[in-house]
């Protein structure tokens, strides 16, 4: 089923990121973690959607979507999205997708890959349920962390940052590697929600394998 909404408010989260709230069609609903797929309601990109994740509450009035523009892409649809002024009409899908909350685990995502866990994140602070959860998050530079106040303050000492380009006080400056998992997670058998670019999902979800996690623990898109 294809829904049409309205663009409310567009702002940044960070220099390349935005958050997006979109007026909430009747009757949609959706699981946290789950995404949607995205299209401007104008000739020539009505057709051509692309997946995002609402990171919302899922009671919410509206929707939110952060999302993150890639100016070196062709014709990016993200930039276009990033440029759309309030008033512009969207197409949006049924939700979609395998990454759902399971039980306390440690989510591990990369750059824009900590969306789907933003949702899920605030609907266990917004029922006191943080407790057991830990987040590895990481990112090119400290400019490039989405919501980091907001995660620090919901997971503080388990949220782990790291990045791979550049160093700054309170954030590590390695690769999340087989090396990196081992030292940073004591218990293999828990649950493991992992996102990011399909090599650094493929890349994780193999270094936990390897160190003892079972295959059906581990939480990510198909």
């Amino acid at each position: 089923m294809e829904h049409t909404v309205t663009l409310l408010m567009s702002q940044f989260v960070t220099h390349d990121v935005k958050r997006l709230i979109v007026s909430r069609p009747e009757g949609f609903a959706f699981v946290p973690g789950e995404g949607v797929e995205l299209a401007i309601d104008r000739p020539g990109l009505s057709d051509r959607g692309r997946p995002f994740t609402p990171t919302s509450l899922a009671a919410d009035r509206v929707l939110e979507f952060t999302i993150k523009a890639y100016p070196d892409h062709p014709d990016s649809v993200t930039r276009a999205l990033h440029a759309l002024e309030p008033g512009a009409g969207l197409r949006m899908s049924d939700p979609f997708g395998t990454i759902r909350y399971r039980g306390p685990g440690t989510f591990i995502a990369g750059g824009a890959g900590i969306t789907p866990f933003l949702a899920i994140l605030r609907e266990l602070a917004r029922t006191g349920s943080l407790d057991g959860h830990a987040l590895i998050y990481s990112n090119k530079t400290p400019a490039d962390i989405i919501c980091e106040k907001e995660l620090r303050h919901l997971l503080g000492a388990r949220c782990l940052l790291t990045c791979t380009q550049g160093a700054a006080p309170g954030h590590g400056h390695r690769r999340v590697d087989r090396a990196f998992l081992q030292e940073s997670i004591a218990d293999f058998g828990q649950h493991f929600y992992v996102c990011g670019p399909p090599a650094f999902t493929e890349a994780v979800n193999g270094a936990l394998r390897a160190l003892g996690a079972a295959p059906d623990s581990l939480v990510f898109e198909a």
